[in-house]
C-alpha cells in the first residue's frame, strides 16, 4: 500500500505544477492538512483571492476527503480587459461589480516582466480568469464541492452568506494593508471559535499584509495562537470558547 502521505503531497505537487499561481507545494500541503485536521469542527472552508484555483483545489480535494464540507472561493476573477499599464510600466486591475468600481495591485503593483511572463499568457486563450478556475476545478470533479462568487470579502455581509460560518479561512486577496484589514474584519465574525484563519505572503515584502496581521491578528484578543508555518505562510487560531 502506497504512504498516504508522500502520495497526498504528490498530488499538491501535480497542483503546483498543472495549475497557474504562486501558491507553493509546502503551503497547499499544510493547507490540506489543515482542512482535514478542523473536520471535527463542522462548518466550511473559505478562501479569499483565489486566481486559477491552485490553492481552491487543493482545499477542496481535502474537503472531498473529509467528507461533506464545502469550499467557498471569493475573488475578482478578472477578464484582460480589467487590466491597466501604468505610467511606470507596471501593471493594476480595476473592474465594476454590482455599480461599484472594484481594484487590485494599487499599491504594490505588478511589474512588466512577471506581469508579461504569469499573468498575459492565461488570456490567450481565454476571456478570463473564471474561465481557468472553473475548468480546473471540473477537471479535479470538484463542482459539488467548490463554489464560487466573484467580489470581495464584503459579500460576506451579504444576506446569501450571511448565515455561512467557516473552520478555516485562507486570506491571498487584495495585499493592501486596507484590503487585508477589510478581510480580516469581513469572516471573523464568521469563522469558528477554534477555527483558523491562513494568510499567504505573511511576513515577506507586502508591508500592508504585515501590518495588518500584526495589528488585526497577532495582537488581538480573538486570536490565541499564531505562528510562521512555511516561510511566507501564517496560522493563526481563533480564541476557543
Amino acid at each position: 500500500m502506497a504512504d498516504t502521505t508522500d502520495s497526498v503531497y504528490c498530488q499538491m505537487e501535480k497542483l503546483a505544477s498543472s495549475i497557474p499561481g504562486w501558491t507553493p507545494v509546502d503551503q497547499l500541503y499544510t493547507l490540506y492538512l489543515t482542512v482535514l485536521l478542523t473536520a471535527p469542527l463542522g462548518g466550511d472552508v473559505l478562501e479569499i483571492g483565489s486566481w486559477c484555483g491552485r490553492s481552491s483545489a487543493a482545499l477542496g480535494l481535502a474537503a472531498r476527503a473529509a467528507g461533506g464540507t464545502g469550499v467557498l472561493c471569493l475573488d475578482l476573477f478578472p477578464e484582460k480587459r480589467d487590466w491597466r499599464r501604468n505610467a511606470d510600466g507596471s501593471y493594476s486591475l480595476e473592474l465594476t461589480l454590482d455599480g461599484k468600481r472594484v481594484g487590485a495591485y494599487q499599491e504594490q503593483t505588478v511589474w512588466e516582466e512577471p506581469f508579461l511572463r504569469d499573468i498575459a499568457p492565461l488570456y490567450e486563450r481565454h476571456e478570463g480568469v473564471l474561465e481557468i478556475f472553473r475548468e480546473n476545478i471540473a477537471g479535479l470533479g470538484l463542482e459539488d464541492i467548490v463554489r464560487w462568487r466573484r467580489g470581495t470579502s464584503d459579500l460576506l455581509a451579504g444576506e446569501e452568506l450571511r448565515g455561512s460560518r467557516f473552520r478555516l479561512a485562507f486570506v491571498d486577496g487584495d495585499h493592501s494593508y486596507a484590503g487585508v484589514s477589510r478581510d480580516i474584519r469581513n469572516l471573523e465574525p464568521r469563522l469558528l471559535h477554534g477555527g483558523w484563519i491562513c494568510f499567504d505572503d505573511a511576513f515577506s515584502h507586502y508591508e500592508g499584509v504585515n501590518r495588518a496581521i500584526s495589528e488585526h491578528v497577532i495582537a488581538s484578543p480573538s486570536f490565541a495562537a499564531g505562528r510562521q508555518m512555511t516561510r511566507k505562510f501564517f496560522m493563526a487560531r481563533k480564541t476557543p470558547r
